[in-house]
């Protein structure tokens, strides 16, 4: 498709690839960054490998909450895989070079897997909704038919969605800047090497992630406030410490994720004295939720701990 684009504007398009530089203002020692990215990028493929394994073997964890579990464990693997190899390939060589149609599909991929990740967190926090405030209505509401129909939903919204992005970017002229100051094809770095007006671009993603990544933030919080709401009158103090301290740590991760996403919107739309933080910042934001999602959720939850033990023969002591 974006083949097709690139040719049909042929006329418009002066340079024929783009360069990835890396981190601004580091490239000189930006090579020593390869070897803490390298192994969060085999943390997160590790992790997640593992708790999809652990999912698929323990008959106890075919449930809705683990099934999600397991969902955010694809999407995470599919977002540290879009970016991390090429990252590193600039970091380890000269070979930062990656063509047009190459760039704007991945600009497509890292846009649906932020999106999707974004529409699990807010099943997984209806999940937790109903099986802490409405328990007995659970196995009535959270199904497996109900797995399938918002899984499928989230992935339709955020693959339609987002395909404005790259082919708004493609049609952009590209009439002699080449080199961009970062180590992805992001939409607003891309398109401002552009010679021509590129306001609908930003206009567009400004209004993407403000309107779907917003009311994901917004059905998230509200969730867990009526969770937290519900948690509080428990007489229990030991049930309530517990749930206290899941819901937090999930949070945390929740609020990362949402958190970066507003501070690159806001220094992409201002003048950065200093470029190398958003750039940082969407590196990161790309490859440390992968690789902490599964470790705080397989501690947070005994039964997944147990079948990690088992899977790595380990012996399980725990509540």
């Amino acid at each position: 498709m974006f083949q097709d684009l690139r040719d049909s504007n042929s006329s418009k398009f002066q340079v024929s690839a783009f360069i990835l530089m890396g981190f601004p203002g580091i490239h000189s020692w930006q090579h020593w960054l390869s070897l803490p990215l390298a192994l969060l990028y085999l943390l997160a493929l590790s992790a997640n490998t593992l708790i999809l394994i652990v999912i698929n073997q323990e008959a106890t964890l075919h449930q809705p909450m683990y099934y999600f579990l397991g969902i955010l464990a694809v999407v995470d693997t599919g977002l540290a895989t879009t970016i991390m190899p090429k990252i590193l390939t600039i970091l380890w060589s000269s070979a930062k070079t990656i063509s047009l149609p190459e760039c704007f599909v991945q600009m497509y991929a890292i846009h649906s897997f932020v999106g999707m990740e974004s529409g699990i967190f807010v099943c997984m926090a209806i999940d937790r909704y109903v099986a802490i405030c409405q328990p007995l209505s659970y196995s009535s509401i959270i199904t497996k038919s109900f797995v399938v129909k918002a899984t499928v939903f989230m992935a339709l919204r955020n693959s339609l969605t987002t395909i404005p992005i790259p082919v708004l970017a493609a049609q952009r002229h590209y009439c002699s800047k080449s080199k961009i100051e970062h180590c992805l094809c992001s939409n607003l770095g891309v398109t401002s090497l552009s010679c021509d007006d590129r306001t609908i671009n930003s206009v567009y993603q400004l209004l993407l992630a403000w309107t779907f990544m917003g009311s994901d933030l917004g059905l998230i919080l509200v969730s867990y406030a009526l969770i937290l709401h519900s948690v509080l009158k428990l007489n229990s103090m030991e049930a309530t410490s517990k749930a206290l301290s899941t819901c937090t740590s999930h949070l945390i991760l929740i609020l990362f994720f949402y958190t970066v996403i507003i501070v690159i919107s806001i220094t992409h739309s201002a003048t950065m004295t200093i470029p190398l933080i958003p750039v940082l910042l969407n590196v990161l934001h790309n490859v440390i939720p992968p690789a902490l999602n599964p470790m705080v959720y397989a501690l947070k939850n005994k039964e997944l701990r147990q079948g990690l033990c088992k899977l790595l023969k380990l012996d399980f002591k725990g509540n």
